[in-house]
């Protein structure tokens, strides 16, 4: 397996996670540096060193998922670092410095299995858990039934499912799904955000999630299962949704 450790440690594989020194795997070191990684490839998996410098190395990860890293990222951690693992750090795991050989070894196999899972097939399919998006029949499937998704809604779900957890503005979700020659304003993202939650269902609307303040959010479905999405359109202004009248309009306009 090619990994790839980010550090600024002296003696790096000693230092930061002796066990990688007891496994066949080829282990190339740079510094947490996004310009070091562009142009590179970046082999089976990538270690980020988050031992010292846990916001620090939230940040940084945050970064590499807004790059669009195709492989796996896990933080390596002290124990008490753990206290500070969320959903916002975005990796696909993490390992405490003091995993043996066959701990790390196997958080890698599965962190690299998962993710190649969850990656887009040679035949246009993507498929997050149990949701299905083939993008050659612009058809859905969740838990093996077929969704009744307009062109736009299916656009929207896509986009949101290719990117699991990175969180975009109603701007930018414009821009992406409608185009950057629309002009029909923001609202209408609430809007197909609440058909697509109504067409998942109860049990899995809580994939598109409100980021308050911000936008949307794909969440993974094994996360995201029997849970409200995180909205509050009640109680926030800038995720209020029109008034019925106008919401009402913009359905027809923009039924897609």
């Amino acid at each position: 397996m090619e990994l790839i450790l980010l550090t600024g440690a002296v003696q790096p594989t000693a230092e930061v996670l002796p066990a990688l020194g007891l496994l066949p795997h080829h282990v190339t070191v740079l510094p947490q540096d996004a310009g070091a990684l562009v142009d590179r490839s970046l082999g089976d998996a990538v270690l980020v060193d988050a031992r010292r410098d846990l916001m620090g190395a939230r940040s940084f990860i945050r970064l590499l998922t807004a790059m669009g890293t195709a492989v796996p990222v896990v933080a390596v951690l002290t124990e008490g670092g753990l206290i500070a693992i969320s959903g916002e750090w975005a990796v696909d795991d993490f390992v405490l410095d003091t995993a043996g050989p066959a701990e790390l070894d196997a958080r890698l196999r599965l962190a690299v299995e998962k993710r190649a899972a969850d990656s887009d097939d040679v035949d246009g399919r993507l498929e997050i858990g149990e949701l299905t998006i083939d993008e050659v029949t612009y058809s859905a499937r969740l838990s093996g039934s077929s969704l009744d998704l307009t062109y736009k809604e299916f656009e929207l779900l896509k986009f949101l499912a290719q990117h699991p957890g990175r969180v975009f503005t109603r701007s930018h979700l414009v821009q992406e799904v409608w185009g950057y020659d629309y002009f029909g304003g923001t609202r209408t993202v609430d809007v197909h955000v609440r058909r697509l939650r109504a067409k998942l269902g109860v049990e899995h609307e809580g994939m598109i999630g409100t980021v308050r303040n911000v936008g949307y959010k794909f969440v993974r479905p094994s996360e995201a299962g029997g849970r409200r999405p995180l909205t509050s359109d009640s109680t926030d202004s800038d995720d209020t949704a029109t008034d019925d009248g106008e919401t009402a309009s913009l359905e027809r306009q923009f039924h897609a």
